[in-house]
């Protein structure tokens, strides 16, 4: 039984989602890892001044190193991340009015605009870096009870558990609804049978997702579920938990102090 106070352990009913410890980040409570990715984020969305943010950046680059993420899969997780902004992005410095920087025919691009464009990056690729080191590795078992006692609301805490669970099954119910489609002849195109029969599609892969609900809480119902998952472990904060608050309110306030130097 020595194993239920571990966080990187196996729960009852995480399967094999969770991944053995590869660094000491993996060692640490993950209510104080959640918290430590909250209080990060706040404090890096109030940041203005790029050398700060590129610190901000830093740190949570210095954090996914202890972490030893996987680089190939960080990478491609952040690049999906700066693709669904580039456009955002590259239009900042043509939109926002300022000092002109340089022109591209009729578009003047402003020093302050670039200068947005910057901060927004750095302030979302730092988050998500520390997103991915310190909450990224944790099964989803694990984070749900982490809120759980962290004394968020029981209601969100299994919308959180379902979601991610399920989420996953209604793509594989799609990808086999998409072959189906396609072992029937079908060729997407910009017509009006390719809009009936994706409007039929989506229909019946809610249809289908009801079902599967329906089913679950009938399953969950002759379990005994009384509106509560039982808890079988126990998470306890030590010395190195303390540590990581510590060193996470000292690298907070140093940023704050930074910023009000520069600004």
């Amino acid at each position: 039984m020595s194993h239920l106070g571990d966080p990187s352990a196996p729960l009852l009913g995480a399967g094999d989602r969770t991944h053995p410890a590869r660094g000491p980040i993996q060692t640490l409570d993950p209510r104080a890892r959640i918290l430590a990715v909250i209080g990060f984020a706040g404090v890096v969305i109030l940041l203005d001044q790029p050398v700060a943010l590129g610190v901000a950046l830093a740190l949570a680059l210095t954090v996914a190193a202890l972490a030893r993420l996987p680089l190939r899969r960080t990478l491609r997780q952040l690049a999906a991340m700066d693709a669904f902004v580039l456009l955002m992005l590259l239009m900042l410095p043509f939109t926002t009015p300022g000092h002109a920087l340089f022109a591209l025919g009729p578009l003047t691009a402003s020093a302050e605009g670039l200068r947005l464009a910057v901060d927004i990056a750095l302030t979302a690729n730092a988050i998500l870096l520390m997103l991915l080191a310190l909450v990224g590795e944790l099964d989803p078992v694990v984070i749900g009870h982490a809120l759980h006692r962290l004394r968020m609301p029981t209601v969100l805490v299994q919308l959180l558990q379902f979601t991610v669970r399920y989420v996953g099954l209604i793509d594989a119910e799609l990808d086999r609804m998409r072959i189906a489609m396609r072992a029937r002849g079908f060729v997407p195109g910009t017509n009006w049978h390719t809009y009936r029969s994706l409007g039929y599609a989506l229909g019946m892969l809610l249809v289908r997702s009801l079902e599967r609900a329906e089913r679950v809480l009938c399953a969950m119902k002759c379990r005994g579920f009384s509106g509560r998952f039982p808890v079988l472990d126990t998470l306890h904060f030590r010395r190195i938990d303390a540590g990581l608050a510590a060193l996470t309110m000292l690298a907070l306030t140093g940023l704050l102090l930074l910023e009000w130097r520069l600004g």
